[in-house]
C-alpha cells in the first residue's frame, strides 16, 4: 500500500500553497504515495492559478473521499481563511489557520488515516498573533501528541543527522547533554529507521570536543561522562551504535555510506554539513512523536518576499514529501 501523506498548508500568506501545488504537479509522486492537502481549498485554487497548473482541486471532508489521482489535488478544506488574504504580510488569521491545519493532520495521524505529515512553513509571529504561543511546528506537534522525548532529524539524499540539542547556546547545549539523552536519541534514530523498513541501521555518534576528546587530551572528559554511557546502553540492547567519532571526518564517512545516520551533539554541528549539501535538498523531520507520528518539513521559511509571484522553488517540498514516504511506517 502506498502511504497516505497529509500535507499541511502552513502560513497561507507565504509560499506554502504555491510549492504544494508545484510539487503535486509531479506525476511520478503518485507512483509512490497518496498525497492529500490539509488546508483551505480557495487558497489552494488561488495558488493553482498563480502557478498556472492544469490541476483540479477536489474538495473533501474525509480522507476516504479522496481520489489520489494525478491531475487532481485532494484537499480537506477547513475553510478558515478569507479569499483575499494578502501575500507576504503577518496575518493573525493565517497564523491561526496554520495551527488548525496541523491540528487536523495530527487528528488524522492518530486515527491512522494518514501515515505521515509533511508541513509547509509557518510564520512564528503570525502564529503568536493568531493566539498560539508555540516556537514552531515541532512544539505544536509535541503538545498535540503528548510527547516529551523527541528530536530533530535532518535529511538530505546522502546524509541523515539527528540532534541531541538544537536551539540553545553552545555552552547550554553541552551542559544539557547527559547519558540518558544520548541513549534516548540513539533509540529514537533506531526506532524511526527500523519502522521505515531498515534492518539494523548503523548509528554513529559525534564527539563533543575536537577529535572526540582524544582520550582526555581535549576538553574535560565530556565524551566519557555524557556520551559513552548512553552509547554502551544502546549497544547492550542490540542497537548498532558506535562512537563517539571525531566530527571533522564523521560526516564525510556517513555521506559516503559508512553509516545510516549521525547523532550530532548541537545545532551547528549537525546543520552545517546538511546545508553544505544544498538547501533545496534538505528536509527537517520530527521523530519520537507518540503514536509513531512522522512529520517532515521543508528546510526553509515562508519567504514572504516572493509569495504570490510564481518563483518559489518546489524542490525542498518534493524532498520533504519523499522523506515522509521513506519514513512512513511499513508495517
Amino acid at each position: 500500500m502506498k502511504p497516505v501523506i497529509g500535507i499541511t498548508m502552513g502560513d497561507a500568506a507565504g509560499i506554502g500553497p504555491e510549492i504544494i501545488v508545484k510539487a503535486l504537479d509531479t506525476k511520478e509522486l503518485y507512483e509512490t504515495c497518496r498525497p492529500i492537502v490539509i488546508g483551505d481549498a480557495k487558497i489552494l485554487e488561488r495558488a493553482r492559478d498563480i502557478v498556472e497548473a492544469d490541476l483540479q482541486i477536489h474538495v473533501i471532508k474525509e480522507v476516504s473521499d479522496a481520489q489520489f489521482a494525478y491531475g487532481t489535488i485532494d484537499c480537506i478544506d477547513l475553510d478558515v481563511l478569507p479569499a483575499d488574504l494578502p501575500f507576504g504580510q503577518i496575518s493573525p488569521a493565517a497564523g491561526d489557520a496554520a495551527f488548525r491545519f496541523i491540528e487536523k493532520a495530527v487528528e488524522l495521524a492518530k486515527k491512522h488515516e494518514i501515515q505521515a505529515i509533511c508541513t509547509a512553513p509557518l510564520n512564528k509571529e503570525a502564529l503568536h498573533k493568531g493566539g498560539h504561543m508555540f516556537p514552531g511546528h515541532t512544539e505544536i506537534l509535541a503538545e498535540l501528541t503528548g510527547t516529551k522525548d523527541y528530536s530533530m532529524m535532518l535529511s538530505s539524499p546522502n546524509l541523515k543527522v539527528i540532534h541531541l540539542t538544537t536551539h540553545v547556546g553552545l555552552i547550554k547545549a553541552i551542559e544539557s547533554i547527559n547519558p540518558e539523552r544520548t541513549y534516548t536519541v540513539i533509540k529514537l534514530a533506531h526506532d524511526t529507521l527500523t519502522r521505515a523498513g531498515m534492518k539494523q541501521p548503523s548509528i554513529a555518534v559525534c564527539g563533543i570536543n575536537p577529535h572526540a576528546g582524544e582520550h582526555g587530551l581535549f576538553g574535560n572528559g565530556e565524551e566519557e561522562e555524557k556520551l559513552i554511557p548512553g552509547i554502551e546502553r544502546a549497544q547492550a540492547e542490540g542497537i548498532n551504535a558506535s562512537g563517539p567519532h571525531p566530527a571533522d571526518t564523521l560526516f564525510f564517512r556517513a555521506a559516503r555510506g559508512d553509516f545510516d545516520i549521525v547523532v550530532a551533539c548541537y545545532h551547528d554541528q549537525g546543520h552545517a554539513p546538511i546545508k553544505v549539501l544544498g538547501l533545496e535538498a534538505g528536509v527537517n523531520i520530527t521523530v519520537g512523536l507518540k503514536g509513531g507520528v512522522i512529520r517532515t518539513s521543508v528546510d526553509h521559511g515562508t519567504a514572504f518576499d516572493i509569495a504570490g509571484k510564481n518563483i518559489a522553488d518546489k524542490r525542498s517540498m518534493l524532498a520533504a514529501i519523499e522523506s515522509a514516504i521513506e519514513l512512513a511506517p511499513k508495517e
